[in-house]
């Protein structure tokens, strides 16, 4: 049995951009939660996935941007995209989907927690998105990263191979390197190579030594890169702080309640009338009620 985890923040961002607009009958734009009911609808069609979860950020703020002024904020996101943000919610739900909304933490971090609480009641846990920050959740073959648009798999070797680091230190990695996509802005000269060189031998910033004359691995501007770090160590640690996912989200669900059992016709149907959705209302293979059809 497998735990799929659903970044529906993702999700609703990809069908945002890649489908159509259209407008509900009092004019909302509903595109994108049209796209993310016709992905996950394909998503449940496929075989293995029996037990599925999805995070969204409900705001895109977080207790990181308390330790950070200049961490992401909801700023440049479209506002027809973030009105979408809570029916898309809706949708999940009435397709049987478990939503966790978050509001003081991301749905990284809801990901990252629920992957930590199941990985050893299932065979696998896939986490469904192709963020770069959820491969610090992956765990042998056992927690693996997949990215359903480009069909890749990151298993812990498949980590290795695209960063140079275990995926442990993806937090150092990204604290260094930055991630202009979270506000995070990295330390001065740190590029990929030379961040992926020293943290395969160092695992960890604070074992980085404090002079390049004591560092065992060869890089290219080693003595430039010693002493930006170290101008700058608080600051490295804090952008760790940053792309660390917390795993103590406070979910209420056990996996049992995770298992699909199925779209809830009324809700869906209901939904599908409001929004002004047609065709797609005859789309679900399977309804929460046995022997009702749509």
């Amino acid at each position: 049995m497998n735990l799929h985890l659903l970044d529906a923040t993702y999700e609703l961002f990809r069908a945002y951009f890649g489908f159509p607009r259209r407008q509900a009958p009092n004019g909302t734009e509903v595109g994108a939660v049209y796209g993310i009911i016709e992905t996950t609808l394909r998503l449940l069609r496929e075989d293995g996935v029996t037990h599925l979860a999805a995070a969204t950020d409900a705001v895109i703020e977080s207790f990181r941007n308390d330790l950070f002024e200049g961490y992401k904020t909801g700023e440049g996101v479209p506002p027809e995209l973030l009105v979408q943000f809570p029916l898309a919610e809706e949708a999940l739900e009435t397709l049987g989907v478990t939503v966790w909304a978050m509001r003081d933490f991301e749905a990284d971090d809801a990901l990252a927690t629920a992957a930590l609480r199941w990985a050893d009641e299932v065979d696998r846990v896939v986490i469904l998105s192709p963020d770069k920050d959820l491969m610090q959740c992956v765990i042998g073959d056992r927690v693996v990263t997949y990215n359903r648009r480009a069909r890749q798999q990151f298993d812990e070797d498949g980590v290795i191979e695209k960063f140079g680091v275990l995926p442990t230190s993806i937090p150092d990695y990204l604290a260094l390197v930055g991630d202009s996509a979270d506000g995070v802005p990295g330390i001065a000269a740190w590029g990929a190579k030379s961040t992926s060189t020293v943290l395969a031998r160092y695992v960890r910033i604070e074992r980085i030594p404090s002079t390049p004359i004591a560092w065992d691995v060869k890089v290219r501007g080693a003595a430039r890169l010693s002493t930006n770090l170290e101008a700058a160590r608080p600051e490295a640690l804090l952008y760790r702080t940053l792309t660390t996912l917390r795993r103590d989200v406070p979910l209420q669900e056990s996996l049992g309640d995770l298992e699909w059992e199925g779209v809830d016709r009324p809700r869906f149907i209901a939904l599908c009338d409001r929004l002004g959705f047609g065709r797609i209302r005859r789309r679900p293979h399977r309804w929460s009620v046995p022997g009702t059809d749509a």
